[in-house]
């Protein structure tokens, strides 16, 4: 499991005091309040103030006191530790844990690695399989098992088949 865990993005700066928006990764733009650090390109910061907006969030960081200074961190991924982040709800997890997942059936086949999932009102699975890539939405009776701990995720073959593009 990475260490390092992508929350938001920063999109611009707002203002001229430093404050910059973040387009966020997380369920909800409150949930940015939790994290009194975070880091991007390397660098630690401190957070200040959060204020939450439907998907979006302000962020006012400890060194960033003004809009040149805010400019620099546009488009800019904004990562915490993951011992900073608050354990995913019963039957959720989060996308770095289901990166690099094998994919298989419930019958053992293989059917390919996850290389990324976008998030959407049904999420959507991309893998890399011996023919090229695979995409299938998570819909109902799909997703059979999710085992973060042995990178695996177990699918109904049939629904896989129905849904998978």
């Amino acid at each position: 499991m990475e260490d390092l865990i992508a929350v938001a993005t920063v999109l611009k700066p707002q203002g001229i005091r430093g404050e910059v928006k973040v387009k966020v990764f997380v369920d909800d733009a409150e949930d940015m309040k939790a994290f009194k650090r975070v880091i991007i390109d390397g660098a630690e910061y401190s957070v200040l103030s959060v204020r939450a907006s439907g998907e979006f969030a302000y962020l006012a960081l400890k060194g960033v006191a003004d809009r040149n200074a805010a400019e620099l961190l546009r488009a800019k991924d904004i990562s915490v530790l993951r011992k900073d982040m608050p354990e995913p709800p019963e039957g959720r997890y989060y996308i770095a844990d289901l990166t690099g997942c094998k994919v298989v059936a419930s019958s053992g086949e293989s059917l390919g690695e996850v290389i990324s999932v976008t998030p959407a009102r049904t999420d959507i699975y991309t893998l890399v399989t011996p023919k090229g890539e695979v995409s299938f939405a998570a819909a109902d009776g799909v997703i059979e098992s999710v085992d973060v701990e042995n990178k695996t995720i177990t699918v109904n073959k049939k629904r896989f088949k129905e849904v998978s593009v």
